[in-house]
């Protein structure tokens, strides 16, 4: 039998969890945030594992592959916190927690294929360590398990939520693949990609762990609207570390956007700024999705010297002070406070 029948009881009494719970000074931000939800979060967790049962052990193998090398799971954490932001008294905020996760995860093995990406969060990419065909399939897998869960749930608003929120983010790969090798590619064409691609889940997110909570229907459209600011403020600096981090703290190769022929906001920007010469060099380099190392040196230096870091991340400062404002009216709690500090850690990290 498919643990999928195990999953976890709604309950009207939730665990208890301790949102003064202390904090070792040596732990990490994010670990800092998840610690005010701990218990639901270690809930999603175990949560997860149960789910991506199968009896096919490749599929069992793949998704504990990739579900395994970890993340900020800054979705899943959205999800708790607005749940309980909102007062939440069922256990569905683990389960739907645990859709975003698997959404997000089958995106990703969808996502390196696309790109042909050979590095995820340190680890070769599922397509890398076994092959395309699995990645595309396991990923297919861990989206139906994803609403096979969601029927559990059995809210048929947040079902519609979810539904088109898969749709939209097909749509953005669709957008970023028409994207590709386009050196014309527009500020606006970049905003409408990333608003598909990346902030409509962080919107669902909100949105859904909100309702979970049943409260007035201005805080679930201030959460829906806070989580759309912040994946767009978070993408925007992912896009920044793309040419301003490093390999090791990325757990991907620094300039791949470039090297997958995505013309980000910092290119945007630096080839509206450069001189000819540097405009040429940059245009070239995204048609043939390809820069030697000297090449991918030269342009993180264009990049880095006409100011199109900064724009983009003026832009993410200018998404995360919408994304504040959206939680004013929610009541106070340690968990309101959490979701100001989620809004901090993403413009601040470096991974």
């Amino acid at each position: 039998m498919s643990r999928l029948s195990s999953a976890i009881p709604v309950s009207d009494h939730p665990p208890v969890v301790n949102p003064t719970l202390s904090i070792r000074p040596n732990t990490s931000m994010i670990q800092k945030l998840r610690s005010v939800v701990d218990a639901d979060f270690a809930a999603v967790n175990d949560y997860i594992v149960s789910q991506l049962h199968s009896e096919v052990d490749l599929v069992e193998n793949i998704g504990h592959y990739i579900v395994g090398a970890g993340g900020k799971r800054m979705r899943p954490l959205l999800v708790l916190l607005a749940a309980r932001a909102c007062g939440v008294t069922s256990r569905h905020h683990i389960a739907m927690a645990a859709v975003i996760e698997f959404i997000h995860t089958a995106t990703l093995l969808h996502d390196d294929v696309v790109d042909m990406s050979t590095l995820r969060r340190g680890r070769p990419t599922v397509n890398a360590q076994w092959n395309t065909p699995s990645s595309v399939l396991v990923g297919d897998f861990i989206y139906s398990r994803a609403f096979q869960i969601l029927v559990r749930i059995g809210d048929m608003r947040i079902m519609d939520i979810m539904a088109n929120t898969t749709n939209k983010i097909a749509e953005g790969e669709v957008l970023q693949l028409i994207a590709k090798v386009n050196p014309d590619s527009t500020e606006a064409d970049y905003m409408r990609v990333i608003e598909h691609k990346t902030a409509i889940l962080f919107e669902a997110a909100g949105q859904c762990g909100a309702i979970l909570g049943q409260p007035a229907d201005q805080h679930v459209d201030s959460l829906k609207q806070y989580g759309r600011h912040l994946g767009v403020a978070f993408q925007l600096v992912d896009d920044v570390l793309d040419y301003a981090g490093d390999t090791e703290s990325l757990g991907k190769n620094v300039g791949d956007d470039l090297a997958e022929g995505k013309a980000t906001l910092p290119l945007i920007h630096a080839m509206a700024h450069a001189t000819a010469d540097e405009t040429s060099l940059i245009r070239n380099c995204l048609i043939q999705k390809s820069a030697n190392p000297e090449k991918l040196k030269r342009v993180i230096q264009i990049v880095g010297s006409n100011g199109a870091l900064d724009y983009t991340r003026s832009l993410a400062e200018e998404q995360a002070d919408k994304a504040r404002s959206c939680l004013i009216a929610l009541p106070d709690s340690s968990y309101r406070q959490t979701l100001f500090d989620l809004v901090d850690f993403a413009l601040s990290r470096h991974s």
